[in-house]
């Protein structure tokens, strides 16, 4: 992991508002794409997730979680009815403002040599098919991603697609 990318904590976002504010924001700027994530939805993301982190107060964040998680997302339950193990990208955002610096990507290289290390063979997430998003398809695919499945979601107002990048060095 690059200097830049810090761990994400629930004790520390409850002892600087301010990082907790800067998060949400970024979130809510991106909420179509994302979800809508209340302060205490954004601690409880943080507190069982695989992997927490940011880049400066607010300029991007990953926040994915293993099988094992206690996590009741659509998508976070698709995967975990199709494989064993997983590390669920349940978001990656990147602030406008920070756009083309390589945020992104850095903070997926980490989670995939973290996923590694851990024993994981895939990392998995979904990317909205309506509404479009065709920079994170183009995104992602660079990354090696590929589709593995689709869903309409009703209740969101959105249909996903699947995708999974396995990992190299994985012992399962």
């Amino acid at each position: 992991m690059t200097d830049d990318i810090v761990p994400l904590d629930a004790p520390g976002l409850a002892a600087d508002p301010g990082l907790a504010e800067a998060l949400l924001a970024l979130n809510t700027a991106h909420e179509v794409e994302l979800s809508p994530l209340t302060p205490t939805g954004l601690a409880r993301l943080v507190e069982t997730a695989f992997a927490a982190w940011r880049i400066g107060k607010g300029e991007a964040m990953v926040i994915a979680f293993d099988q094992a998680a206690d996590y009741d997302s659509p998508n976070f339950l698709w995967f975990r009815d199709r494989y064993e193990t997983f590390v669920y990208v349940d978001r990656v955002v990147v602030a406008s403002s920070a756009r083309g610096r390589g945020h992104a990507r850095r903070l997926y290289e980490g989670l995939f040599a973290a996923a590694e290390q851990a024993g994981h063979r895939r990392i998995v997430c979904e990317v909205n098919s309506d509404p479009p998003n065709p920079q994170s398809d183009a995104f992602h695919a660079k990354l090696g991603f590929a589709e593995v499945g689709a869903a309409h979601l009703p209740d969101r107002g959105k249909q996903v697609r699947y995708l999974e990048r396995h990992l190299a060095r994985a012992s399962e």
